[in-house]
C-alpha cells in the first residue's frame, strides 16, 4: 500500500525527568529519515517542527499539583493534535517526531478526532500514572492515562481521545511499571503484553495479538514506539533505558508486522535523546524502524 508521510517535529521536553529529549527530531532528521522513506516507496513531506514554547512563558508547577509543566505539555500536545487532524484529512499519515512521550496525547487526540482508533504503544513502561498516582510528576509518564480520560484527567477539554477505548489498546513490551501503575492496568480494560509474553510467545505472535485488538472495530491504529521499548544496547539514547528490551530483530519484525496489517493511521517515535546516544544510532535505528513500519522490506 502507497502511503504519503508527513513529517511532524514536536521538539519538547517537558514531560522528561532529562534534558535533551527537545533535540531528538533534528537527529532523527539528521540520521536520513526522509531518504529511508523514500526508498521504502513512501511519498515524504518535511512539515517542519512545531512551535514549543520556552521555559519562562510559564509557570513549570502551576496547572496541577504533581504534573510537572502540564501547561507546556498542554499548549504542545494541542498544536500536535490540530496538525495530526489536519495531516489524515488532507490524506497524510502523520508522523511525529519527539520529543518526550507525552506528545502522544496530542497524536491521539488529533488521529482519533474523526474517527475510532486503536493504539498499540511499544514502550517499557506503561505510560498509566496519573498526576495523583505518578511518583515523579513528569507527565511522559502519563500519555496513556491522559488519552483515555483516567484519573485528573477525565472530562478535560484537550488530554482525552474521543475515539479511543481502552478495549483497543494494547501495550507491548512493559517490563519496568509502578506498582500503583500496574495495579491500575491490571483493572483497566487495556491489554498489556510484557517481555516475558514476548520471550515466551514470540515477538510475531504478540504483535499479532496486539494489532488484533488495536484493530477490533476500528478505522485504524495508532502506533506509539518509543525507543526505550529496546534493549538499551540496542538504542543507549533514552532518557528512561530498561535492561532487558527488545532486540533489533525483535523490533523490526515487530514493525514489519505493522506494515502488513495495513492498519496504520498515525505513527510516533519518541524519547531520542541525542545528549545520551552514542554516535547517533539510537536516531539511526528509529529511522530504520520507521521505514520498516511503513512498508520497506529486505527483498
Amino acid at each position: 500500500m502507497e502511503r504519503n508521510v508527513k513529517i511532524l517535529g514536536a521538539p519538547t521536553d517537558y514531560g522528561a525527568n532529562r534534558r535533551g529529549v527537545d533535540m531528538g527530531p533534528s537527529a532523527i532528521r539528521y540520521a536520513g529519515l526522509a531518504d529511508e522513506l523514500t526508498s521504502a516507496g513512501v511519498s515524504v513531506e518535511d512539515a517542519g517542527d512545531l512551535s514549543v514554547p520556552h521555559h519562562a512563558t510559564h509557570d513549570p508547577d502551576a496547572g496541577s499539583d504533581n504534573a510537572k509543566h502540564l501547561h507546556e505539555v498542554r499548549e504542545v500536545t494541542t498544536t500536535l493534535a490540530d496538525a495530526v487532524s489536519t495531516a489524515l484529512a488532507d490524506g497524510w499519515t502523520p508522523l511525529a517526531l519527539g520529543g518526550d512521550h507525552s506528545i502522544a496525547i496530542g497524536s491521539m487526540v488529533g488521529s482519533a478526532r474523526d474517527a475510532d482508533i486503536g493504539v498499540v504503544w511499544f514502550d517499557a513502561h506503561g505510560d498509566y500514572n496519573t498526576p495523583e498516582t505518578s511518583p515523579s510528576g513528569n507527565v511522559h509518564g502519563m500519555p496513556l492515562a491522559a488519552a483515555l480520560g483516567v484519573g485528573d484527567f477525565e472530562a478535560t477539554d484537550w488530554a482525552n481521545a474521543s475515539g479511543l477505548s481502552a478495549e483497543n489498546v494494547a501495550i507491548v513490551g512493559l517490563r519496568d511499571v509502578d506498582k500503583t501503575e500496574a495495579a491500575a492496568i491490571r483493572d483497566s480494560d487495556i491489554t498489556a503484553f510484557t517481555m516475558s509474553d514476548i520471550d515466551e510467545r514470540g515477538i510475531v505472535e504478540v504483535t499479532n495479538d496486539a494489532l488484533d485488538v488495536a484493530t477490533d472495530g476500528t478505522d485504524g491504529v495508532h502506533i506509539s514506539l518509543d525507543l526505550d521499548w529496546l534493549d538499551p544496547r540496542e538504542a543507549p539514547g533514552v532518557g528512561t533505558p530498561v535492561r532487558g528490551g527488545a532486540t533489533y530483530r525483535e523490533a523490526h519484525e515487530a514493525m514489519e508486522l505493522v506494515a502488513e496489517s495495513g492498519a496504520m493511521r498515525s505513527f510516533e517515535l519518541v524519547e531520542v535523546n541525542p545528549i545520551l546516544d552514542q554516535h547517533n544510532e539510537t536516531a539511526e535505528l528509529a529511522t530504520e524502524l520507521a521505514a520498516s513500519a511503513l512498508g520497506k522490506r529486505i527483498l
